[in-house]
């Protein structure tokens, strides 16, 4: 069994930061791409940024030069550190990850999900 566990979020103000963890675990034999989607209410769920194994980063477009996404292979774990938030960044973020179990089979698991609120 494979499973995500998400931290990191909360309330912050508009301009500031905060950091969002995700960490794979259970009967994992490899880790291919690691990400965060998030889903404002009301939205369709939407990408945010997505890491390879080798650390290509793909953003999207409105995140771009304010948010970095980075990955630790030993931990099974991904980072977004996201700075300069605006109110338009409020959503619920949640991990995927493609991963390779101990069978081998290939899956495309997601996490349960944190509240970012971005707010004054």
């Amino acid at each position: 069994q494979v499973q995500l566990v998400e931290s990191g979020g909360g309330l912050v103000q508009p301009g500031g930061s905060l950091r969002l963890s995700c960490a794979a675990s259970g009967r994992i034999f490899s880790i291919n791409a690691m990400g965060w989607y998030r889903q404002a209410a009301g939205k369709q769920r939407e990408l945010v940024a997505v890491i390879t194994r080798s650390g290509s980063t793909t953003y999207a477009d409105s995140v771009k030069r304010r948010f970095t996404l980075s990955r630790d292979n030993a931990k099974n774990t991904v980072y977004l550190q996201m700075n300069s938030l605006k109110p338009e960044d409020t959503a619920v973020y949640y991990c995927n990850a493609a991963i390779s179990d101990w069978s081998r089979t290939r899956g495309d698991y997601w996490g349960r999900g944190t509240q970012v609120t971005v707010s004054s």
